[in-house]
C-alpha cells in the first residue's frame, strides 16, 4: 500500500478514463462508523435511524442533480446498477440492444461472457458508424423495428460523443422497448450539465459507475422518471442488493453535493482539457480517433492505433515512463482536470505522450512527468 501511494498517488500522471480522484472529505466519510453497519427496508436491524434520514437525504440530492423522479444510491458498483436494471426490466427470452464490446460498448452486457446470458437474455447490438464512434441512427430505426428489444441501452465504455437517444425514442416507443442510458463514463458531465440529458431525451433510467467522471468513491447509481421506480428501486432489496454499505453511501452523498455545487465548472474543464489534449497529440503525429469530427464531446480521448502488439508495447512504455493509461488506448482527463490542470497544461502532457510514442527512452520521460504531476497537488471542485 505504501508502495502504490508514493508511485500512482504522487509520481504519476494519471490519464485513465474509468479513474478519478475523490475529495478528502469523501475519504472521510468512507472510514466513518457506517462502515460497520447492516440496515434493511424490513427494520429487522435496530439503531439505523441516521441511516435512515441520511439515505432519503441522498435520494432527494441525486434526484436534483440528475432531474430526476427518483433515485437509488444502493448499487455497489455500476455493474451492479447494469444487473439490477436488465433484472427487472427483462425476462427470460428477452433482448437487450446495446453498443458491441467491438464498437467500444461495455463487455458485462455483451452476449460473450456479460450478465444477460445469465438470465437468459438475447443481445443484440446498435449498428455503429466506427468512423464517428457513434450509433447509426437510421440503421437503428430499422432494427428496433424488426427484432423489438425488450430493453434499449444507449451508452459505452469508449464513449466521445452523446447517444441519439431522442432520435430513436419513437421507434423505442413504437416497438415497445424500455428505454435506459448506462452513464458509467459520463455521470459526471451529465451532472454537470454537459455532454446530455438523458432523462429529459426520453430514457427512464440514467445509471452507471460513481467514480469516473463523477468524482465519488467505487460505486454504482440508479436515477429515473415514471413507472421504473416500482419494478427497479422496488424490486432490488433484497435479491439484488441486501446490504448498500452506507459509509459508501454517505461519501457518495457528500460527492453529488459538490457536483451540485461546482459540477458545472468541473465539466466544462474537463471536456475543454480533453479537446485540448487530442489537438496536441494530433499535431505532435499521434493517431486521434475522429479527428475529423473535433476529436471528443467527453472526458476521453481515443488512440486510432489497431495493431494489439503496438497498443501493449505503448501503454507498458507510457507507464514506464508514469504516464498511467490503458490498453484502449483511452485517455482520460478527469482526474488531471480535479487535481486543477487546463489547456496549456494538456499539451505539456501531450508532449511527453508524443515523446514516448516517438521512440524517446520512457526513462528521461518520467523524470519530466514526475516534476509535472508533483505541480499539481490540490484537489479542486470540491
Amino acid at each position: 500500500m505504501d508502495k502504490h501511494q508514493k508511485w500512482r498517488a504522487e509520481e504519476c500522471l494519471n490519464l485513465i478514463a474509468s479513474e478519478n480522484i475523490t475529495s478528502h472529505a469523501v475519504r472521510q466519510l468512507l472510514s466513518g462508523d457506517m462502515g460497520h453497519r447492516y440496515r434493511a427496508d424490513d427494520r429487522f436491524y435496530k439503531g439505523t435511524r441516521y441511516m435512515d434520514e441520511l439515505e432519503a437525504m441522498g435520494e432527494k440530492l441525486a434526484c436534483g442533480v440528475f432531474g430526476a423522479d427518483w433515485a437509488t444510491l444502493r448499487p455497489l458498483s455500476g455493474h451492479v446498477a447494469d444487473m439490477i436494471m436488465v433484472s427487472t426490466l427483462t425476462k427470460p427470452g428477452g433482448s437487450i440492444l446495446t453498443v458491441n464490446p467491438a464498437d467500444g460498448g461495455y463487455p458485462g452486457l455483451s452476449d460473450q461472457a456479460g450478465y444477460p446470458t445469465f438470465v437468459n437474455v438475447r443481445n443484440l447490438y446498435f449498428p455503429f458508424d466506427s468512423e464517428r464512434m457513434n450509433i447509426d441512427a437510421d440503421k437503428t430505426r430499422g432494427l428496433i423495428e424488426d427484432e423489438k428489444p425488450s430493453l434499449v441501452v444507449f451508452g459505452q465504455s469508449f464513449f466521445l460523443f452523446p447517444h441519439p437517444v431522442k432520435e430513436l425514442l419513437g421507434a423505442c416507443r413504437s416497438a415497445g422497448s424500455r428505454v435506459a442510458f448506462d452513464g458509467s463514463h459520463v455521470l459526471g458531465l451529465i451532472a454537470g450539465g454537459e455532454f446530455q440529458k438523458p432523462l429529459e431525451e426520453g430514457a427512464e433510467l440514467l445509471l452507471g459507475s460513481t467514480h469516473k467522471s463523477l468524482f465519488g468513491p467505487q460505486g454504482g447509481i440508479i436515477v429515473g422518471k415514471g413507472r421504473a421506480e416500482a419494478e427497479v428501486k422496488g424490486r432490488q432489496f433484497p435479491g439484488l442488493v441486501d446490504n448498500a454499505h452506507w459509509n459508501r453511501v454517505s461519501a457518495l452523498i457528500w460527492a453529488l453535493d459538490e457536483a451540485r455545487r461546482v459540477g458545472g465548472k468541473y465539466a466544462a474543464q474537463v471536456i475543454a482539457n480533453s479537446k485540448a489534449l487530442a489537438k496536441s497529440l494530433h499535431e505532435g503525429g499521434v493517431p486521434v480517433k475522429c479527428s475529423n469530427y473535433g476529436f471528443t464531446e467527453s472526458h476521453q480521448v481515443f488512440l486510432d492505433m489497431k495493431d494489439t502488439k503496438e497498443i501493449e508495447n505503448f501503454a507498458q512504455r507510457l507507464e514506464d515512463a508514469n504516464i498511467i493509461v490503458d490498453h484502449g488506448i483511452r485517455i482520460g482527463t478527469c482526474e488531471a482536470t480535479r487535481r486543477g490542470m487546463k489547456p496549456r497544461d494538456m499539451e505539456r502532457v501531450a508532449e511527453l505522450i508524443v515523446r514516448v510514442y516517438k521512440g524517446e527512452e520512457p526513462a528521461k520521460v518520467r523524470r519530466d512527468a514526475t516534476k509535472l504531476r508533483r505541480r499539481f497537488n490540490r484537489i479542486l471542485y470540491t
